[in-house]
C-alpha cells in the first residue's frame, strides 16, 4: 500500500490528476473505474486542464462508473452520468460510446446489474479504479454490511449517506433511496486502486478501515487485502490513522 499525505484537498486533487494522467500515458487504452461526488470535482478539473495543455489524451480510454441513482435519468442534474459529462467527458476527447454508467432507469434493475458486470468483463476488467470513502466507510454505494463477494447490485442507501449527499439536492427528501453500485468483489478485481480522502470528516472512516480488522461492517477495510492500492489523503483525513 502506497500512502501519499498532502497538505489539503487542492494539493491532493492535483496529485491524483497527475497520477491518473500518467496511467493513461503508460496505457492509452486503459479501462478506468470512475467515481463521483465532491471529492473528485477538482481532480477532474485538473485532468481537463492536462488535456487542454496537450499532456494527455482520452481518445482510446474506456470508463465504467461505480454507481448511479435509481430513478434519475441521465439528463437529471444530480445523476452521475450528468456529473461525469459536466465535469470531464464533455471537455476532453473521450469517445462517449466508451463511457459506461449504470442505467438507473432500467425497467429490470437486476438485469441491468448483470449487463453491467458483463460489460466490465468484456472490457477485460478495470485497470485502475478510483475510489472515495464515505463517513461510514462505504466504497461506491456498498454500505456497511455489504458482502465482500457482491457483484453489481441494487442497494438501499443508508440514511447517513443520503444526508451527506443532500447538499447536491434542493431538499433531503429528493435524494433517491436506492442506487445501483459496482460490488466489492469487482472493485477488488481491479488491477490498481486509487483512494482519495480529504477532510477531517473522513478521519474516522480511514482509522476504522486501516487500523482495524477487515470486516464487512467497514467496507473500505477490504482494501487492506488488495495488492496495489495508492491512497492520497490530506493531513486532516489521515490524522487518526496510527
Amino acid at each position: 500500500m502506497n500512502v501519499i499525505i498532502v497538505k489539503n484537498a487542492e494539493e491532493g486533487s492535483k496529485r491524483a490528476a497527475e497520477w491518473i494522467a500518467e496511467q493513461i500515458r503508460m496505457n492509452p487504452q486503459i479501462v478506468l473505474g470512475m467515481a463521483t461526488g465532491g471529492t473528485f470535482i477538482e481532480t477532474y478539473r485538473h485532468l481537463v486542464e492536462a488535456y487542454n495543455e496537450g499532456s494527455v489524451s482520452f481518445r482510446h480510454v474506456t470508463t465504467f462508473n461505480l454507481d448511479e441513482y435509481v430513478g434519475l435519468p441521465p439528463s437529471h442534474p444530480n445523476s452521475y452520468r450528468y456529473y461525469m459529462d459536466q465535469h470531464l467527458f464533455w471537455h476532453v476527447d473521450i469517445d462517449l460510446t466508451n463511457t459506461f454508467v449504470p442505467n438507473g432507469m432500467a425497467v429490470d434493475l437486476e438485469e441491468e446489474c448483470r449487463r453491467y458486470d458483463w460489460l466490465i468483463e468484456q472490457a477485460g476488467g478495470i485497470d485502475v479504479q478510483l475510489l472515495g470513502v464515505g463517513r461510514n466507510g462505504h466504497i461506491g454505494f456498498n454500505e456497511p454490511g455489504t458482502s465482500f463477494s457482491a457483484r453489481t447490485h441494487v442497494v438501499r442507501l443508508a440514511e447517513s449517506t443520503r444526508k451527506a449527499n443532500a447538499r447536491f439536492f434542493k431538499r433531503e427528501e429528493e435524494v433517491p433511496t436506492h442506487a445501483i453500485t459496482v460490488g466489492i468483489r469487482t472493485i477488488m478485481e481491479s488491477k490498481r486502486i486509487l483512494l482519495l480522502a480529504f477532510g477531517k470528516e473522513k478521519a474516522a472512516a480511514l482509522r476504522a478501515g486501516f487500523c482495524g480488522e477487515v470486516t464487512e461492517n467497514v467496507p473500505v477495510s477490504i482494501l487492506q487485502k488488495h495488492h496495489d492500492v495508492t491512497i492520497i489523503a490530506d493531513e486532516e483525513a489521515w490524522s487518526e490513522v496510527e
